[in-house]
Order: C-alpha cells, then structure tokens, then sequence
C-alpha cells in the first residue's frame, strides 16, 4: 500500500533535533551535565535540596503533561 503525496510535508524542513547540529548538542550536552554532576555531586548529595526533587519533579511534570488545569475533562460525559 502507498502512501498518498502530500505536496506540504514535503516541503517542511526536518527538525533540528534530527539534524546532525542538534545530534551533536544534544549529545554535548549529555556529556556536560554528567562531568558537571560528577564533580559537584558532593554539593549535590550534601544539600537538602535531594529530599524536595522527586516532589518538584511530579508537580512539574504534572503541569507540563497536562497543559495546567485545563487539560482535565475534555471528554464526551455519557
């Protein structure tokens, strides 16, 4: 089965994060928080700041993934 043309994705330039560039940074990046962590993890595990992150992380995702408080209830009420 083939795919119908769609003159408009394939005029859409690719992304970024799919480009060399953007493999490039992503991987420096990566590389760069690991040596980063790495020589301040005393800092890091000294700190009471270890406790409060795995609460931050789930109200932080919580409003990313749902858009904040309008992401509920969107559904059909049958």
């Amino acid at each position: 089965m083939t795919r119908p043309s769609n003159p408009s994705h394939a005029s859409r330039p690719p992304s970024f994060w799919r480009s060399r560039a953007g493999i490039y940074l992503m991987v420096a990046l990566t590389v760069g928080g690991l040596l980063l962590g790495y020589e301040h993890r005393m800092h890091l595990l000294g700190s009471g700041l270890l406790v409060w992150l795995p609460l931050l992380l789930c109200v932080g995702m919580h409003f990313f993934m749902h858009g904040g408080h309008g992401g509920h209830g969107k559904g059909d009420d049958k």
